[in-house]
């Protein structure tokens, strides 16, 4: 038999541990609050800043305000340029994947690697990488069941081809300046190579390790070429002034598969539009915040293409473009 004194000692105990309990749940339910009132955390790196690259971290700012996430209230994007350089880049990678941010956004094929590198839990949203599957960042274009997912900057070759022959008619020797480092270029020069054989045609390669190489491998080109053709190679695309001097000395007109290169000098240009590129992105960003997994999202290819001609920079280069080409332009740039 139990005392009444032991039996009020027993429900005393019993009801401190009631409420202890009652205040350990109030606890975490406030912690869980305040986790849900965490601002997400956007960081967004490019391998170097130009024109084109900038314009697609534009789009991706652009369209994440148009969803509803406000810089500063409820979410935070931080920025940071390896300013070309691919060690840079994977400490700008390493930093952000010590600081958890919920999402990198990776502009351009060697941060996208970088970032791809470091973490296999945050997601990483690539974007102008021109081969995801040659950049080993997805095995292809199904959802990748990993963190990596993005938009592909990868355009129709064939129609790359027909342009170079309807600014330079009758051209058989294309010049083509690249990174050896960088898996969108080389991946590139294979499939030119194959499609410009189809047609009679060749290349003439000129490889630049370095922006500062840019110039040389340019003037390298002089009397070997009858036009030159450049990618989405950053280093190219980052030093593009460089290369447009050269083409207007030895007369050689430039085309681009950068529409923002127009402005700064190539003859014209079939490409997407940068802004518009990372507003894409930008999409995929927004739903992977609001829980979609990475790995459910099938990378996509950027949608449409323009022509972009600037026709004051062909006579500059010795040529003049025809009128047929004029008309099937976009945009004129003078």
């Amino acid at each position: 038999m139990i005392s009444g004194k032991y039996v009020l000692m027993f429900r005393f105990d019993t009801r401190q541990w009631a409420v202890g309990l009652i205040s350990v749940l109030a606890l975490l339910a406030s912690m869980s609050v305040a986790q849900a009132q965490q601002p997400k955390v956007v960081a967004v790196m490019a391998i170097v800043d130009h024109p084109a690259l900038n314009a697609i971290r534009q789009g991706v700012e652009d369209e994440l305000k148009a969803l509803g996430w406000e810089n500063g209230k409820n979410f935070r994007l931080h920025y940071q340029s390896a300013q070309g350089n691919t060690a840079t880049a994977g400490q700008i990678a390493r930093k952000f994947s010590g600081d958890k941010v919920d999402v990198i956004v990776a502009i351009a094929t060697p941060t996208a690697q970088a970032a791809a590198a470091v973490t296999k839990t945050i997601p990483v949203v690539f974007s102008a990488v021109t081969d995801p599957i040659a950049a080993k960042l997805v095995k292809d274009w199904k959802p990748s069941g990993t963190n990596v997912t993005g938009v592909s900057d990868r355009l129709p070759l064939a129609a790359q081809v027909d342009l170079l022959l309807k600014v330079k008619p009758g051209a058989k020797r294309v010049g083509y300046v690249y990174s050896p480092g960088e898996a969108n270029s080389t991946s590139m020069l294979k499939e030119l190579k194959a499609e410009l054989s189809k047609r009679g045609m060749n290349v003439v390669e000129a490889a630049a390790p370095r922006t500062v190489d840019i110039p040389h491998a340019a003037k390298s080109l002089v009397g070997k070429v009858d036009v030159i053709y450049t990618t989405t190679d950053n280093n190219v695309v980052s030093a593009y002034e460089s290369m447009v001097r050269v083409a207007v000395e030895a007369k050689i007109p430039l085309v681009a598969a950068d529409v923002d290169s127009v402005k700064r000098g190539a003859v014209a240009a079939l490409g997407m539009n940068n802004h518009e590129m990372g507003r894409q992105a930008g999409k995929i960003v927004d739903r992977i915040l609001r829980g979609t997994p990475p790995g459910a999202i099938a990378p996509e290819t950027s949608q449409g293409v323009s022509l972009v001609v600037n026709p004051r920079a062909a006579e500059r280069q010795g040529l003049k473009l025809s009128d047929a080409l004029m008309k099937e332009a976009a945009q004129i740039v003078n």
